[in-house]
């Protein structure tokens, strides 16, 4: 399987080669593109106030270029936080995309989006200061009226991040469980 993984806005950090060192130990191709270029950040204000700056346009613009060159082979996209909503508009607008992964973080859907039940599972902190519960009650709606297959897992009590072992978020049982779910979905695509 072909995978796309956007980083958070922490930036591309050795957590984010972490994760994709695991997909690629179970047999899976990954390319992890860079959208803040080289830059990284300690805290998620200082990593959202540099998105901010960019802009979504132009960070949208670069994850299109980085993914351009592998579409056509069908991609699963894959992001943490920030980069699950990357991850989310680049799978809602590909035709071949073959699933959609996302950690710790969704985006808006705009009304007339239609997908062709896309494969879709979200991994979530319960609570979630970025994904609170309407939001998320919301997004899952939306994704089903496009046509998703959407499975939503949740964890109590663990932090935003809860999969990146540098950050005080870390939960090692809730990230285990989360791999270990995330990679039986991608075995099953």
């Amino acid at each position: 399987m072909d995978i796309m993984l956007f980083h958070s806005t922490y930036g591309l950090r050795p957590a984010v080669h972490a994760a994709a060192d695991r997909l690629r130990a179970a047999g899976h191709e990954v390319e992890v593109p860079d959208l803040f270029e080289g830059r990284t950040f300690g805290t998620a204000e200082e990593g959202m106030a540099f998105r901010d700056e960019v802009g979504r346009d132009e960070l949208l613009r670069r994850a299109v270029l980085a993914a351009a060159r592998f579409s056509d082979r069908g991609l699963v996209y894959a992001g943490l936080s920030f980069g699950g909503s990357v991850a989310q508009h680049l799978a809602m607008a590909d035709t071949k995309a073959r699933g959609l992964l996302l950690l710790h973080g969704t985006a808006d859907i705009a009304e007339d989006t239609v997908v062709d039940e896309l494969p879709v599972q979200l991994h979530v902190a319960d609570p979630d200061p970025f994904e609170p519960h309407d939001w998320l009650t919301a997004w899952y709606l939306r994704m089903r009226k496009a046509g998703a297959d959407v499975e939503v897992h949740s964890y109590a009590g663990a932090g935003h991040l809860f999969t990146d072992p540098d950050l005080p978020d870390w939960d090692p049982e809730a990230a285990e469980q989360t791999w270990r779910t995330a990679l039986g979905f991608l075995d099953s695509l």
